[in-house]
């Protein structure tokens, strides 16, 4: 076996590989540019080497520096993750060249099955199903309308070369289409040095099921079941679970023996996956094949047993694979959250900076009020670290395992109520919506699951009656915390505790245990007991009637900002009379930034198309801003004339930062 290995990638991966190299006995090198120099992954490693300056294009992306660090420190083989040189034909045939093993598929297999025309070719030649689109590649947008048109809106730009939904966008008429191509060559040509561009046609409500396939270089391939990702916005998986809630038996035989005859077709040997778009009838038709490990392998991880880096350093060692398709099962469920820098309050944009505080739920066993559940949480920062714009925003994969799909959906919302992020925006509120949903529940998922429940963009959720009890006994019970430890107990029994606005009327007691009764007025009483908390905690955790619960509060000038799950209120403890006094309070005025363009995020101007002066019409394109290797287009919201224009092409610019304004 392998003495040493290099890491060729970053963040949570890179801790990801080490943990198994640890395991195994393995040596770990890790590589690293300037941005990620007191990175865990660097810590954790056995030996690091810097790389170059912060762009991925300096550092990640430069076989010469891999090389470079493999040859000085003696390394065997490299491992490169996802993105990347992950799924590089050139990189992987270089490193076979120079006697380095390549910890993944051979680079053949990656040069048939990394251009999505000539793999869809190669699919449709091993009796895979195929989706109706146009192979060629185009290379004007006249062309692009013209095919498009032919094959039938919506369809689907896509970058030849694309990957981690970059370079994807949906076309629903001409105009759609014309700047659409654009935009898809141009962040294609950015990410991946590569702005071929092809079409297909979009399939209306799919759902996104992928194979996970594992094989060795003795001609061996099994697959380890699917993995549903429907859950995605803007092309960008979020949610993602294994098995999936639509396939039986049969659909799931199918789809596997599919993707097991794509893989022998390439003689393929390692991990990857067979992605394929799903109607809601089962039907299903091959769209890519990754030749390289997922972002969500952990849940099939969790469902088979199987490590899958651990597989993969086996099958570049020369092994043969350890098992057969018919020793591999499904046990359980699992599900995987990603965890984003970004702010799900301002439509998911970009949020860098600082983690200045991030509690993470315990790993292992826990027991939920339906049943056990397991804790997995891969993770590549630590309170402290800054989140760059350089890289992907990935904070962790959170993901919870039960013996159901209840179960697994339950204690992921219990593991999202132990995670405590501070210092930048993060998607964990909205990731807590959507466990909550009885539609997610119920299974009855689509690519498009996020635009038709969230229509509006994510707002927060108003509390649940469930919720506003958690919130009052929340309330009180810090209430009282700190009247205790400011030696000033009022002793009083009777009070006012509003969420927001909304005034509701408490009695409190205690029983012979000191456990607290809260009587509602209306009705119903609770019970809270082994209260967690003290002043300056970011989390309240106690039982409420005997169930678990953790919210995350905040102490202000007048009560708490407390947050439940997706739910959020400011929460006043008050006298009755002073109640009454604050229902008086008038609202707020909210500042009127309608004549203004603001920056969505932190990133750099691509451009601005218009002038001081010039009428501007409603949809019309005024900014375009990069951030996180996305571009992200700007239209105006309203006719008018622009008045000044704040920034210009090249400029840096903050969140909030005016570009353009209008008279």
């Amino acid at each position: 076996m392998f003495s040493k290995i290099l890491i060729a990638n970053r963040g949570e991966i890179a801790v990801r590989i080490i943990k198994t190299c640890r395991k195994m006995g393995i040596q770990t090198v890790q590589v690293y540019s300037e941005a990620d120099a007191g990175s865990l992954a660097v810590e954790m490693a056995d030996e690091a080497v810097l790389i170059g300056p912060a762009p991925a294009a300096q550092s990640y992306l430069l076989a010469d520096k891999i090389v470079e660090a493999v040859r000085q420190t003696g390394a065997q083989a490299v491992h490169p993750g996802f993105g990347f040189l992950s799924e590089n034909a050139g990189f992987a045939r270089r490193l076979r060249d120079e006697g380095i093993a390549f910890i993944g598929p051979n680079p053949e297999a990656i040069e048939a099955m990394g251009d999505k025309i000539s793999s869809k070719k190669l699919a449709a030649e091993a009796g895979v199903s195929t989706v109706p689109g146009h192979m060629g590649l185009i290379e004007t947008p006249d062309e692009a309308v013209r095919i498009a048109r032919e094959i039938g809106y919506p369809v689907m730009i896509k970058a030849s070369a694309g990957g981690g939904g970059k370079g994807i966008r949906v076309a629903h008429s001409d105009a759609d289409m014309a700047e659409g191509f654009a935009a898809v060559k141009a962040e294609a040509l950015n990410a991946f040095g590569d702005d071929r561009v092809f079409l297909e046609k979009f399939i209306v409500d799919p759902r996104h099921i992928e194979i996970q396939v594992l094989g060795d270089k003795h001609g061996h391939v099994v697959h380890l079941f699917e993995r549903e990702c429907s859950i995605q916005r803007r092309n960008q998986k979020v949610i993602e679970e294994a098995p999936s809630p639509l396939l039986d038996e049969a659909t799931r035989a199918a789809m596997g023996a599919q993707a097991v005859a794509l893989a022998k077709a390439v003689n393929y040997d390692s991990a990857g996956t067979v992605e394929f778009v799903a109607g809601q009838d089962k039907s299903f038709y091959f769209l890519e094949m990754n030749t390289r490990l997922q972002v969500e392998h952990p849940v099939t991880e969790l469902i088979t047993g199987v490590d899958l880096v651990e597989q993969m350093i086996r099958s570049a060692w020369g092994e043969k694979l350890a098992f057969e398709q018919k020793d591999l099962k499904i046990d359980g469920w699992a599900i995987e959250s990603r965890i984003y820098a970004e702010d799900p309050y301002r439509g998911f944009l970009p949020s860098i900076g600082r983690l200045v505080r991030y509690e993470q739920p315990e790993e292992g066993e826990h027991f939920g009020a339906d049943g056990p559940y397991v804790v997995r949480n891969d993770s590549g920062v630590r309170e402290g670290d800054e989140i760059s714009m350089f890289y992907d925003p990935m904070i962790a994969k959170l993901c919870a395992w039960g013996e159901t799909r209840a179960d697994a959906v339950e204690g992921m919302a219990r593991a999202l109520e132990d995670t405590h992020l501070a210092g930048l925006g993060h998607n964990v509120p909205f990731l807590a919506a959507v466990m909550d949903q009885d539609r997610f529940k119920s299974g009855e998922l689509s690519t498009s699951y996020i635009k038709d429940e969230f229509p509006d963009g994510f707002h927060g959720l108003r509390p649940t009656q469930a919720q506003e009890r958690i919130l009052i006994a929340s309330a009180l019970a810090m209430h009282e915390v700190i009247a205790e430890q400011d030696g000033d107990p009022s002793e009083r029994t009777d009070w006012i505790v509003m969420i927001d606005k909304t005034p509701h009327g408490v009695s409190l007691s205690y029983d012979e245990d000191e456990e607290m009764i809260l009587t509602l007025t209306g009705g119903g009483d609770i019970r809270l007991s082994d209260i967690d908390w003290r002043p300056g905690l970011a989390q309240f955790k106690a039982d409420l009637d005997g169930e678990a619960f953790t919210a995350e509060v905040k102490r202000v000038a007048d009560g708490f900002d407390i947050r439940h799950r997706a739910a959020r209120a400011r929460v006043r403890v008050l006298r009755p009379h002073v109640a009454e006094l604050y229902a008086r309070l008038p609202e707020k005025a909210v500042a009127d930034t309608s004549k203004l363009v603001l920056s969505p995020m932190p990133g750099l101007v691509v451009s601005i198309p218009v002038t001081v002066g010039q009428e501007v019409k409603t949809g019309e394109t005024v900014a375009i801003i990069e951030a996180m290797k996305m571009q992200n287009i700007l239209k105006a919201e309203r006719d008018g004339v622009v008045k000044a224009v704040g920034a210009k092409d090249g400029d840096p610019v903050a969140a909030d930062d005016v570009l353009v304004e209008f008279g």
